[in-house]
């Protein structure tokens, strides 16, 4: 037994090296009472996340469109190395009685990844939080807060932190995104 773990972990830890990892399947935090798909559309800039490994860059965004079938498109940007990247996805509700847990995808051939709103008040911020169980062994969180503008004041980052770690969720090594000089570059 000790062997398959330790075949696991030396196959996955690889995986996840920028990411958050920690014992134990993932938390079930509150979500957003009452979301409102329509409302969370639009443009949202990334100010604070756990590291991830798919976001290297700077000047961070998603952009949420809904679209006819009810599904979202999901375009993410950010400036790496002086490029701008970009990527689409899907985004979808999964469960229609709870809409503030979504599922995104950004490839076709993937599953869909939760991406769940545990708050937001549509105009200025949003806490996203999204978990992926590895075999109920470990999970790897992935958290953001999210603004309608490149800045927020640091009293709602504190306020955020703290709804966070209220949902058992470690944002301890949360680090402020860079969203500096992003206008004069795009």
């Amino acid at each position: 037994m000790k062997l398959s773990v330790a075949l696991v972990f030396a196959f996955v830890l690889p995986l996840i090296r920028a990411q958050v990892p920690h014992w134990g399947p993932c938390p079930e935090p509150a979500v957003q009472p009452t979301f409102n798909l329509k409302q969370f559309m639009g443009r949202w800039f990334e100010i604070a996340k756990l590291p991830a490994q798919f976001e290297r860059g700077r000047c961070i965004e998603t952009n949420f469109t809904l679209k006819t079938d009810k599904s979202i498109r999901v375009v993410s940007s950010e400036i790496l190395k002086g490029e701008l990247r970009k990527i689409e996805g899907t985004g979808v509700i999964e469960d229609m009685k709870n809409p503030a847990k979504l599922g995104i995808s950004y490839s076709y051939v993937l599953p869909y990844s939760p991406y769940w709103i545990l708050s937001t008040d549509y105009v200025n911020s949003a806490l996203v939080y999204s978990c992926t169980d590895v075999l109920r062994l470990f999970h790897v969180d992935f958290a953001w807060i999210l603004g309608r503008t490149r800045t927020l004041p640091e009293a709602t980052i504190e306020k955020a932190k703290e709804i966070f770690a209220n949902n058992n969720i470690d944002v301890t090594r949360m680090i402020a995104s860079k969203q500096q000089g992003c206008e004069k570059t795009l």
